[in-house]
């Protein structure tokens, strides 16, 4: 069994910082891809920042604000928000693309998501 656990969210002003961090464990082999994704009230999901070996990918409303990187020892990702925003607001989810044994295929799991809410 996986799982991904979030972590770091909550309220804060606008202009304020925070970090999340989301842990991955349980049966292990391999991880490729992890990401943040967010869901803000009656709105999709969309992807925030990915990160694959040494590359990154952001979303261009979060572009020089905010940076993800990963630490592959721990399993775990995390992602640095700078400047926010009140259209940061959201509930925020980790991604992951990981085998859990040799051989086995990369399957997408997702952690239960944590609320970052900035206020103005």
């Amino acid at each position: 069994q996986v799982q991904l656990v979030e972590s770091g969210g909550g309220l804060v002003q606008a202009g304020g910082s925070l970090r999340l961090s989301c842990a991955a464990s349980g049966s292990i082999f391999s991880i490729n891809g992890m990401a943040w994704y967010r869901q803000a009230p009656g709105k999709q999901r969309e992807l925030v920042a990915i990160i694959r070996g040494a590359s990154t990918n952001y979303a261009d409303s979060v572009k020089g604000r905010f940076t993800i990187s990963r630490d592959n020892a721990k399993n775990t990702v995390y992602l640095q928000m700078n400047s926010l925003k009140p259209e940061d607001t959201a509930v925020y989810y980790c991604y992951a693309e990981l085998a859990r044994f040799p051989q086995n295929p990369y399957l997408r799991y997702w952690g239960q998501g944590t609320q970052v809410t900035v206020s103005s």
